[in-house]
């Protein structure tokens, strides 16, 4: 008899999710691209706060988990999945921050919020949001 949990039994086959932090820097580098052109590890580890080497290592890792294209000495790329990934989480931004200015919270108070939300919010929760405070017009829109 097979004493593995059923949890783990049901995950074999599905694609990985991506975790918090790997979703945070895929934004990051998202946003760099669209802002600059390109991305650096310098540049993320700036954006993010945290050390070049960590950088180095999550952008390894989400290179070997397919997210980015990288080059020996010609930097990275998101790949399509790591593009998507990222524009799914601006949208997730998107739709609570204009939710959280919906109720008239100072800006700092919605960025800091955002930022927890963003990541546990359902994806029930976040449809009915979008409808709430978003319109059809929004949920048409993808950068």
């Amino acid at each position: 008899m097979n004493s593995e949990p059923k949890s783990r039994l049901q995950k074999v086959g599905q694609p990985k999710q991506a975790t918090e932090t790997e979703e945070d820097y895929l934004a990051c580098i998202l946003e760099l691209w669209e802002k600059k052109g390109y991305a650096r590890a310098v540049d993320v580890a700036t954006s993010l706060s945290v050390a070049e080497a960590s950088a180095c290592s999550m952008i390894k890792s989400l290179a070997e988990t397919g997210y980015l294209k990288r080059e020996r000495y010609r930097g990275f790329t998101l790949t399509e999945s790591g593009r998507a990934m990222a524009r799914e989480i601006h949208a997730r931004r998107r739709v609570l921050t204009a939710f959280l200015q919906s109720l008239g919270l100072p800006e700092r108070v919605i960025l800091h919020d955002v930022r927890g939300l963003e990541h546990h919010v359902s994806k029930q929760t976040l449809e009915r949001l979008k409808r709430l405070v978003l319109g059809k017009s929004f949920l048409e829109y993808s950068p």
